[in-house]
């Protein structure tokens, strides 16, 4: 009997080492529809699609529980190119072309079309010649399909993104037998317009027969396009939804959703403060993978403001830019004086300082003392810490080693002595001891972007309840870049969300899940509320 799914995953459950990632996820696709699949940062749609592609990556570390069926049929997926084999492709989010090829060439990659000639004839198939009328003539079927007038001689090398968002789509259209197609994040490099023509062309594939699943935390694009949504959160099944029967607010309060007690609570403060610590002016940061795309915003003294919103929106590019890491442009003032854009030793020197959320490569010298760690930004570029001898200058071992065991007492960073090598000590630690050289800066004005990542919920705990201290004791001004909403809503005065390398909204911790899931799909609530009224 023909089932009603093309696609049925059921009761999913990976697990890493003592970690699930996914717990019991059920996941089923009609032919023919567009279903939406949501989740925060983390959730589990990674992990979930590369259940189905047969990734190495899960086969690797022990497989998975639960079942996958094709058309009602079991199947055990080996590899993504067996995942081809039963007729489901991927449009990634990262492009897969080679620049060097012409359109077609890619298109018809590891497809390629052959004729005989006399030499083949005699000695074998593998020495037929490409039959590029042929492979021309399906790469431009394809392209239609999409609705790109472009030729199909083209190199791909100097096309616009959009374009070749459309040769990705155009390529997985081109295989025979294709019975589900996954788009992951597919409108996140496309203008607007390019990203009607998608949602318009994605329907035209599902109208053919073809099933999809749509990847996006556009929630807009999701109720334009979708007809069924399955929502995950934290590894589990939140809930699927008909489009017809739910609402962008709703959706946005079950990819939010509350994660649990707070590690630490800080108690609520009034958010009106008087003097404006730093202003940002159109800030844009060429940093890969977290561009800024010009954001003006106030920060006030005395405050602890997060910086929230999905990977890759742009968050992170904040910090790093006014620290100069990254190519920036627009304007930043400390406390109504200018920064100079790009120069990391004015940044500092000015009263900033920055706990990256690298450790390991920026934060840390993996090999050097506890010590030696935490005074070396003070050391390189304060001169602290050191004895000028006649020409000779020589480190001052006793006040760093003083200064290390203070540090090392305050911030409780366990390990056997100031000696102890950083690369050897816990990632909790390992966090204490960046946070630590940040504040033998005295700074006035302290960044910390992703400070809880990697650590176990102990070590979070001190860490955070560590900045509280700082910004309620000594009155230090605090921006905090993180991807856990909860851990932001627990200790922030206010919180700005990110997307797409743009300032949505500032909201209050207090701020319901569906204003919180709104503004991380790029949609102001007050701007949809006003809309829904």
């Amino acid at each position: 009997m023909q089932s009603e799914y093309v696609l049925e995953m059921k009761h999913i459950t990976k697990r890493y080492g003592n970690n699930t990632v996914l717990s019991d996820v059920s996941l089923a696709v009609k032919p023919g529809e567009i279903h939406a699949l949501l989740g925060e940062n983390g959730a589990g749609k990674s992990t979930l699609m590369n259940t189905l592609f047969g990734m190495p990556v899960i086969h690797s570390t022990g497989g998975f529980e639960g079942e996958v069926f094709i058309n009602g049929s079991k199947v055990n997926i080996a590899s993504p190119q067996d995942a081809m084999t039963k007729g489901i492709g991927m449009v990634h989010q990262e492009f897969m072309l080679l620049p060097g090829f012409t359109i077609t060439e890619n298109i018809k990659l590891n497809r390629e079309i052959t004729k005989a000639n006399p030499v083949s004839r005699i000695l074998g198939k593998n020495l037929e010649t490409l039959d590029m009328p042929s492979m021309s003539a399906d790469s431009r079927k394809a392209l239609d399909s999409v609705g790109m007038s472009i030729s199909e001689d083209t190199l791909v090398k100097g096309l616009p993104v959009g374009y070749m968002q459309f040769v990705e789509i155009a390529r997985e259209i081109d295989k025979t037998g294709m019975k589900l197609l996954v788009f992951d994040e597919p409108t996140a490099v496309l203008t607007e317009s390019e990203a009607t023509q998608l949602i318009s062309v994605m329907k035209s594939i599902a109208e053919s027969g073809i099933a999809i699943i749509f990847i996006t935390h556009r929630l807009d694009e999701v109720m334009a396009a979708s007809n069924s949504i399955t929502i995950l959160r934290d590894g589990k099944l939140a809930a699927t939804r008909s489009a017809k029967d739910t609402s962008i607010v709703e959706l946005a309060e079950l990819m939010i959703g509350r994660k649990g007690e707070s590690v630490v609570h800080a108690e609520p403060r009034s958010a009106h403060f008087d003097t404006v610590a730093m202003h940002l002016q159109d800030l844009k940061v060429n940093m890969p993978g977290e561009q800024v795309r010009g954001i003006t915003m106030d920060i006030y003294e005395g405050e602890i403001l997060g910086i929230g919103g999905l990977a890759g929106q742009g968050k992170l590019g904040i910090p790093n830019g006014v620290l100069g890491l990254y190519d920036m442009e627009g304007s930043v003032e400390l406390f109504g004086q200018p920064l100079k854009a790009g120069d990391t030793k004015e940044a500092l020197n000015a009263g900033i300082a920055m706990v990256s959320e690298d450790r390991k490569a920026v934060g840390l010298l993996l090999d050097q003392s506890i010590e030696d760690n935490i005074v070396f930004n003070a050391m390189q570029v304060k001169g602290n810490y050191l004895n000028k001898i006649g020409p000779f200058t020589l480190k001052n071992s006793s006040q760093i080693r003083k200064t290390a065991e203070e540090m090392i007492q305050e911030l409780d960073i366990r390990c056997t002595g100031p000696t102890q090598a950083s690369g050897t000590l816990s990632g909790g630690n390992q966090q204490k001891v960046c946070i630590a050289r940040a504040l033998c800066m005295s700074p006035r004005f302290l960044f910390v972007s992703e400070p809880t990542r990697g650590i176990d919920i102990g070590a979070k705990k001190l860490v955070l309840e560590t900045l509280v201290k700082l910004n309620r004791e000594q009155g230090m001004t605090i921006v905090i870049v993180s991807s856990e909403l909860q851990e932001l809503r627990s200790i922030s005065d206010r919180i700005a969300i990110v997307s797409e390398g743009k300032l949505v909204d500032i909201l209050a911790p207090s701020a319901s899940d569906a204003d919180f899931g709104l503004a991380m799909s790029g949609i102001k609530p007050s701007d949809h509320n006003k809309k829904e009224g």
